[in-house]
């Protein structure tokens, strides 16, 4: 292609060039003064020099999860066709064609169950009415959750470092909104009304949200996404909630942030260590705990002992926040085994018959996938428990 040059006034193109010069020498000279002096300065942690944020490319941190999530991106069309979503581009149309011709009867049979028009009379037809209030109540949790997961994750935007761990927050953000939407539509589709948010996920959702830095990995990432990943896993095998399956894989690579990332940029031992860090991270967790056991007569009603699930939750969280070097009051081993030891006596004394037993190996993922992912971050519930 040929362009047709125009001719510019060369003496005001050089004037103009001299005043951006000067002026963006004094620009940048006053915020890096006012960003030493910590009254302000330059906001973005960009690099405009080297075309990188700063803390460089990191291309590790991207390919483990920006470019992962990139090839495992779920579209809500395919996914769970009974939403309203048309996300799925036409070469993904022209696949998923050719593989619907290929599908056997039942298979068909088996998709067709959760097109739009069927989707809730199949929820009618394999949930009681008090099961499918049960399953709303328990998925609203998450639900809830979703919306300030995607707040707290486009939060952390300005807060790490480098071009790879921003790439990978960036898909965080983009899967939260997805998973917001997505599963708002799925509680709604119950049709037996979305519950507001409990005091306890009220609490803890708002921690999250006004922590400070990097200590919102902390409260999400590892909180928060931890009985996400829980609960999805409880559920993605109950029949129509196959999409959770989908919820799962997300969370499981958002869980695994903090870690990679601190592989990267590690915290200080101070950061680690100190005692106002690890009380805050306390007090950010104290919610989680009376938020899970609020949940008990819902849990009851899908034949979970609540028990069971805080164990297995609990489990994983002291697994992931010392692995992140997120490192609490009291060293995991001890606090599950006094989590433990508060499961038991409140067990005896309210249940019939009832038998010491070790809640922190409990595992409640129903799904045999799920369970394998699990594995693989968290290692066997026994072991886990026993370190």
């Amino acid at each position: 292609m040929h362009f047709e040059k125009l001719t510019v006034n060369k003496r005001a193109t050089q004037i103009n060039v001299d005043v951006e010069r000067v002026a963006n020498a004094a620009v940048r000279t006053f915020d890096k003064v006012m960003g030493k002096l910590r009254l302000g300065g330059r906001r973005a942690a960009y690099d405009d020099v080297a075309y990188e944020f700063l803390g460089g490319a990191q291309d590790t941190l991207r390919k483990k999860h920006y470019d992962k999530s990139l090839r495992l991106l779920w579209k809500a069309e395919h996914a769970a066709p009974w939403t309203s979503f048309k996300d799925a581009g036409e070469a993904e149309k022209a696949l998923l064609g050719i593989a619907e011709r290929g599908l056997n009867d039942a298979e068909k049979s088996a998709r067709s169950r959760i097109s739009s028009k069927d989707f809730k009379a199949l929820l009618d037809r394999e949930y009681t009415l008090a099961e499918k209030k049960a399953l709303v109540k328990i998925l609203s949790k998450i639900g809830h959750g979703e919306a300030y997961a995607w707040l707290v994750s486009a939060s952390m935007l300005n807060e790490v470092k480098s071009t790879g761990a921003r790439a990978a927050v960036t898909m965080q953000v983009m899967e939260e909104a997805k998973h917001f939407v997505v599963l708002r539509e799925l509680i709604q589709a119950f049709d037996v009304g979305v519950p507001r948010q409990a005091v306890w996920d009220y609490l803890l959702l708002e921690g999250c949200l006004r922590a400070k830095g990097l200590n919102r990995f902390f409260g999400m990432n590892v909180l928060v996404e931890t009985i996400a990943l829980s609960i999805f896993g409880m559920l993605s095998d109950k029949p129509g909630l196959e999409v959770l399956r989908l919820f799962h894989l997300d969370e499981s690579r958002h869980t695994a942030l903090p870690d990679n990332y601190f592989r990267e940029f590690p915290m200080t031992e101070w950061q680690k260590k100190s005692p106002s860090a690890r009380l805050s991270r306390l007090v950010m967790s104290l919610p989680a705990v009376p938020l899970v056991l609020y949940l008990e007569p819902e849990l009851a009603e899908l034949g979970v002992d609540v028990f069971e699930f805080a164990g297995s939750v609990l489990r994983k969280a002291v697994h992931l926040a010392e692995r992140s070097g997120f490192l609490l009051p009291l060293p995991g081993k001890p606090m599950l085994a006094m989590f433990n030891a508060i499961f038991n006596a409140y067990c005896k004394a309210t249940r019939e018959h009832h038998e010491w037993r070790d809640y922190m190996a409990a595992d409640t993922t129903g799904g045999a996938a799920e369970a394998a992912i699990e594995r693989e971050i968290f290692g066997t519930p026994q072991a886990a428990a026993a370190e």
